[in-house]
């Protein structure tokens, strides 16, 4: 392992731009418009968009009708609509606590269900995120292995990762461990807009890929 976080130190100041890996293209580019729609009008309501988008997201997990409406690209337009009449009404809350739900949120979730890309509200919402963590000098770094780490190994790799360029640009550094039985050996770290794949699984398909071109 200690070979690996060497291979991390070397990786991070260097490391090729990719998007995050669970988000498409698309989803970004919604995420870069939400946005600066929201900072646009204050950091204020910046904060509420993402407690809002926060708040879905829950609700998407916690709720299978909602996941249901949310993935099923057959709905007609009028049960799209009257499908995001619940999901506002659940998102304002109820009694004391109920607080109409932004224009900004309204139209992300009105757009993506007219654009038949509802299904991609996760890889939006990631990508918000991540753009309001850079907006509050926050770094999250997602190291994904096969198994959990243990937590000295953590804490080592936050060590050199706290030693590279872009975290030391950053005011706090936040790191997850996700667990992904397909990483076959090493890790594939996830910060900032850099990947760094140190798994064997990498290597084997780049070895493949390099005897299937030489053939």
């Amino acid at each position: 392992m200690s070979m690996l976080l060497a291979c991390v130190s070397r990786s991070a100041s260097f490391a090729p731009i990719a998007g995050r890996r669970a988000a498409s293209a698309i989803a970004l580019k919604y995420s870069n418009a939400v946005y600066n729609a929201a900072l646009a009008k204050s950091p204020q309501t910046l904060t509420k968009v993402h407690t809002e988008l926060a708040g879905f997201t829950a609700t998407l997990k916690q709720n299978k009708d909602v996941d249901a409406f949310v993935h099923n690209p057959t709905l007609s337009a009028k049960d799209r609509d009257a499908g995001l009449v619940s999901v506002f009404k659940a998102l304002e809350g109820a009694g004391s606590k109920k607080e109409p739900v932004s224009d900004i949120t309204k139209n992300l979730l009105t757009v993506l269900s007219e654009n038949g890309r509802l299904a991609e509200i996760e890889g939006v919402v990631e990508g918000f995120n991540e753009l309001v963590s850079q907006y509050n000098g926050e770094l999250n770094v997602t190291v994904t292995s096969a198994a959990p780490l243990p937590k000295d190994i953590l804490s080592r790799l936050e060590s050199t990762l706290k030693q590279s360029q872009t975290a030391q640009k950053a005011k706090t550094l936040k790191v997850t461990n996700k667990v992904n039985p397909s990483v076959l050996g090493g890790v594939v770290v996830d910060f900032g807009d850099k990947t760094i794949d140190l798994s064997a699984q990498s290597r084997i398909t780049k070895l493949n890929a390099a005897l299937t071109q030489s053939v």
